[in-house]
């Protein structure tokens, strides 16, 4: 079990709107994932469980969607993921060793938004 690496993706307008099922849908297309996860799919995702990685249930925390083609980290979803591992919507299963590793991946792209997560304010 582990937390993604982080990729640096370009971000997405901070408007974009963010469906994750139809997000996935575009990843797994982009991916070539449709009947299995891959590593491209795992880019999209901040977390997945490295003991099953041929499970698309592996895959938690999504954050990214194809826009135009491309790969890019939806703000709206690193909003979400960051609500959810501060406890929202019930907070995400993850193993304690991983929680650090997910919470400095959203920290980097909240920098990189000109943010500043929410357990660093």
């Amino acid at each position: 079990m582990t937390a993604t690496q982080f990729k640096d993706l370009p971000l997405a307008d901070h408007e974009y709107e963010w469906d994750a099922a139809e997000a996935d849908k575009r990843v797994r297309a982009w991916a070539g994932a449709e009947e299995q996860p891959n590593a491209k799919y795992r880019e999209a995702h901040l977390w997945y469980d490295s003991d099953d990685p041929g499970l698309f249930g592996s895959y938690k925390l999504p954050i990214a969607d194809v826009v135009d083609g491309e790969l890019k980290v939806v703000p709206r979803a690193v909003f979400s993921a960051a609500a959810i591992m501060d406890g929202a919507r019930g907070g995400v299963d993850l193993p304690e060793s991983d929680v650090a590793g997910v919470k400095e991946h959203l920290a980097r792209y909240y920098a990189k938004m000109g943010e500043t997560a929410p357990w660093d304010r």
